[in-house]
């Protein structure tokens, strides 16, 4: 189900859930802003969400209303966690889906992080 990013943000979302400890996952950093734990149903052989701490929608959303600290947090928490999986050379991919025809389909900011081999395509051609 797509998501609109314009929607106010509905905290019995998973991530929501993730970051109260109601539901387990397989964290790989965490620290004041960000949460980043491996996908359950990983599409590339290393495949993590990073998601801030807060209460956004999208990308849209945290770009609007996050605070600067909360911005550079999440922005160096990316690349850190990029570095810590050792994914720098020979490359990875980010991906942010932002609303319904971006495909989003959780209502909380989350950055995929892909990487662990070649990825193909960006988009199916």
């Amino acid at each position: 189900m797509a998501i609109d990013a314009t929607q106010p943000y509905d905290d019995s979302n998973i991530f929501a859930k993730i970051l109260r400890g109601e539901i387990p996952n397989k964290t790989v950093y965490e620290d004041e802003h960000v949460l980043a734990f491996h996908d359950i149903a990983p599409q590339a052989p290393i495949h993590i969400l990073v998601i801030p701490k807060g209460a956004y929608v999208s990308w849209d959303d945290f770009s609007a209303r996050a605070s600067e600290a909360a911005i550079a947090g999440f922005i160096r928490a990316v690349g850190h966690v990029a570095r810590e999986q050792g994914l720098v050379e020979p490359g990875y991919r980010l991906l942010a889906n932002v609303g319904g025809h971006g495909g989003q389909e959780v209502p909380h900011l989350h950055v995929h992080l892909f990487g662990g081999g070649p990825l193909g395509p960006m988009l199916a051609r």
